[in-house]
């Protein structure tokens, strides 16, 4: 008897969830968002009068508006006098930090300051349609702690993947030369030897890193350093990787030079940040191993134009930019991946989609080629093509909205009218 009024209670207890359940899918509303154009970032195709169909932060469906009317309690989105997108993705950002090269300025920054920046900063990307970004390189965690902000609903922003303090050598890209040598400073996540580095790969990750910035040669905003100079051993950077990957993150190799290059390539990175002296045998290995080249071009451009560095970083920026753009050329010719990244902070956040156009008008890609450099490839290099690069059922409900047809000129992508994010719309010029 007792065990028949426990199957009873099992019974009722079960039917009462799928009746709760039931309750609770009927009153989430869906967004139904109206498109004048859909844009298939896979295949080009730009299918008019279609309806995105949204529940909560994920595209449940899309459909011909003709066929998806207005239910009770649906909210309707119109864009039908603009084409729609996903949101875009930048594999190489700085949020946490601004572009002020001035030697005292980035002694007097703090934890503090930089968290502040961050959340300004990802407020201004997002809004310029990047709902999903790579942070490659910030002191303190600071980059955590924002994604941990946005992702509570605390602060707007992008999606992000972050990698706490850069890995370096001593005296490198990722130490701190500007203090004379009394004061005994060293960059947080300054590592050296296979020991070392191990150490700072598994404490990155114990603190919330996504993936690891590694520095694999010399850079250009860094006292005392070559960028052409390879800086981890080719030994170093293979503990490092095979660390990061059997904890399941990626590695992103800053590389100007070209040994530097061949090292964290050989090793296995994921990817190559910036790449400027990259040559034949670098690219003819990165094609072999599948690594991706993140060339963040638009920032010379913008340093040529715009740009008043303190000259002990001149001399190198106009060496690295004198080479970068036609060695990018060659390996995007040669069939090199590539994914957008942008190196924002070096110059103003929110210029992000400069980038593209550089790599349509300068590099030689088609439009349909360049957006998917910020899409399909950039999530595929961040292990994210199941949320993120496509509108796909089952990803994040993440659109931004462009006023034209961005095959026909990516440089509207550089204005870009309305942004949702999961779900959420965090701007709408479109009815201004």
């Amino acid at each position: 008897m007792r065990k028949a009024n426990h199957v009873k209670l099992y019974l009722f207890l079960f039917l009462l969830q799928i009746a709760v359940l039931g309750v609770h899918a009927q009153t989430t509303p869906r967004t139904l968002l109206r498109t004048g154009h859909l844009l298939d970032v896979k295949t080009g195709a730009e299918p008019a009068g279609q309806t995105i169909i949204i529940t909560g932060d994920r595209i449940t469906a899309i459909a011909p508006t003709a066929s998806t009317p207005k239910q009770s309690g649906d909210i309707e989105i119109d864009l039908t006098k603009f084409t729609v997108m996903p949101g875009l993705i930048d594999v190489h950002t700085h949020l946490t930090m601004a572009p002020n090269f001035d030697p005292y300025y980035e002694l007097s920054m703090t934890p503090a300051k930089e968290a502040i920046i961050g959340v300004e900063n990802a407020k201004v990307t997002l809004e310029a349609g990047f709902t999903t970004v790579r942070n490659v390189g910030a002191n303190d965690f600071t980059d955590v702690a924002l994604r941990d902000e946005i992702n509570a609903g605390h602060i707007p922003g992008p999606h992000m993947q972050v990698s706490g303090p850069a890995l370096g050598i001593t005296g490198g890209h990722m130490d701190e030369n500007l203090l004379p040598y009394e004061y005994h400073v060293h960059g947080e996540g300054v590592a050296d030897g296979i020991p070392a580095v191990q150490h700072q790969v598994r404490e990155n990750i114990k603190y919330g890193a996504d993936l690891i910035k590694i520095g694999a040669t010399g850079g250009v905003l860094s006292k005392g350093d070559d960028p052409q100079a390879s800086q981890y051993t080719l030994e170093e950077m293979q503990a490092i990787v095979a660390d990061a990957h059997r904890l399941g993150r990626k590695v992103a190799a800053h590389a100007h030079g070209a040994q530097g290059i061949l090292f964290a390539t050989e090793a296995g990175v994921d990817s190559i940040e910036h790449g400027s002296y990259i040559n034949d045998e670098d690219i003819a290995l990165m094609k072999k191993k599948g690594t991706y080249l993140v060339p963040t071009a638009y920032l010379i451009d913008w340093m040529q134009q715009y740009g008043n560095l303190p000259p002990l970083y001149q001399h190198k920026m106009k060496d690295v930019s004198a080479v970068e753009k036609q060695n990018a050329t060659k390996a995007i010719k040669a069939g090199v991946k590539i994914a957008l990244g942008t190196d924002a902070a070096v110059y103003p956040h929110g210029l992000n989609a400069h980038e593209v156009d550089v790599y349509v008008n300068q590099f030689g890609m088609s439009p349909l080629q360049g957006i998917q450099t910020g899409t399909l490839n950039a999530a595929d290099l961040m292990g994210w093509t199941d949320r993120v690069g496509s509108i796909d059922p089952g990803k994040w409900a993440d659109l931004i909205a462009i006023d034209g047809d961005p095959l026909q000129d990516v440089k509207l992508l550089q204005h870009v009218p309305f942004v949702m994010k999961s779900g959420v719309v965090y701007k709408d010029e479109t009815h201004k």
